[in-house]
């Protein structure tokens, strides 16, 4: 049999979402700023791109900002952490050199009032768009054949994390539902918004990409009639959008999300990330179930990234199951710990496309 052509990124990636084979399933993964600070003390150039180093897949991501613009200030900083404010409102301590989300200590927005002072304060403007950015980053994206994304920032991860508190929101869920709701709606208006005036002046998008982390270990944030009534109508919309607007659909929700999946498919989701292994999700049996249907990427578990026997292991049984017909982006079922040396990595790279090859 005749060697396949090396593709480029987009064009690899357009084939797994359009579930055809490739010449082999696109490798993405997503390391933490601490595994790069690694991984540059180990022989990365400082500011290399770690995809094209390892002749992996890159999808780059444009952003617009629909946030309330508040004030971002630093209010305290050593060696070890920083403590500031965001422009959603939030005071969080950023760690300098461990691999983890921030820590969220304090938040604006914490009622139906401070959530209109809020609201007022997030309008469409055209100067929420990085139009220098944009320009020079999209040729360079365009030239290198890269799968460009954009980003949707709406939802209940956004909300509880970057707006109100976790705690705060979910006692919302279920106490005032319709404030819920008004949020969710809010923040994906203003960003549709935004997208629109980035589309109408000419640029175009392979995918949106949505972070909307719904589940934690073995179960989700909501019932599955709370998502169905408040949030599933919220991520039709954006995903019917993006349809109208030529793009592929890809959501990001950590933890395990399984009872979800089937209302995904039904409002037309493209692409499922990461599937969480560590906290219950089995990508074997959505392949079987759903492969036809939505693109899979991640599924390989992060937690045991350090044991390489193991995970190779793991990416053995994993990886011939879900590039079967196409419709797989392989990477981890998060993010790449700062555990991982450079070398590791590498031979990461090197046996996901030896397994990965059609």
């Amino acid at each position: 049999m005749a060697k396949k052509k090396a593709l480029s990124s987009h064009d690899r990636v357009k084939l797994m979402f359009e579930h055809k084979e490739a010449d082999r399933v696109a490798i993405t993964d997503h390391p933490w700023p601490a595994t790069v600070e690694r991984w540059e003390k180990e022989g990365l150039p400082k500011g290399a791109s770690f995809a094209e180093r390892f002749d992996i897949d890159f999808m780059p991501m444009f952003i617009v900002d629909n946030s309330p613009r508040f004030e971002v200030k630093v209010l305290e900083k050593t060696p070890e952490y920083t403590v500031s404010t965001t422009s959603w409102g939030v005071t969080q301590r950023s760690w300098t050199h461990d691999a983890s989300t921030p820590e969220f200590i304090g938040h604006t927005i914490v009622d139906r009032a401070s959530w209109e002072i809020a609201k007022k304060r997030m309008t469409p403007s055209k100067d929420r768009i990085d139009w220098a950015k944009l320009k020079t980053d999209y040729a360079e994206w365009k030239k290198k054949g890269w799968w460009t994304q954009c980003l949707l920032w709406y939802g209940f991860d956004v909300t509880h994390s970057w707006a109100v508190g976790t705690e705060r929101l979910l006692m919302a869920l279920a106490e005032d539902p319709e404030w819920c709701v008004d949020m969710f709606n809010h923040y994906l208006d203003v960003n549709i918004a935004l997208l629109d005036q980035v589309i109408d002046a000419g640029y175009t998008f392979d995918s949106t990409y949505c972070y909307d982390d719904l589940g934690f270990k073995n179960n989700q944030f909501m019932s599955l009639n709370m998502f169905r009534e408040l949030l599933k109508p919220v991520h039709a919309r954006a995903i019917a959008w993006a349809h109208s607007r030529g793009m592929k659909a890809h959501l990001h929700s950590c933890g395990n999300v399984m009872p979800f999946v089937p209302e995904f498919v039904e409002i037309g989701l493209d692409c499922l990330n990461p599937l969480e292994i560590k906290a219950g999700m089995d990508p074997v049996a959505l392949k079987r179930d759903f492969g036809s249907k939505l693109v899979f990427n991640g599924g390989l578990n992060a937690a045991i990234w350090g044991e390489r026997e193991k995970f190779e292991a793991e990416m053995r049984r994993i990886v011939p199951a879900l590039k079967t017909n196409g419709g797989y982006i392989l990477g981890s079922d998060h993010s790449v710990p700062s555990s991982v040396s450079l070398q590791d990595f590498g031979r990461f790279v090197e046996l996901a496309k030896e397994l990965g090859k059609y």
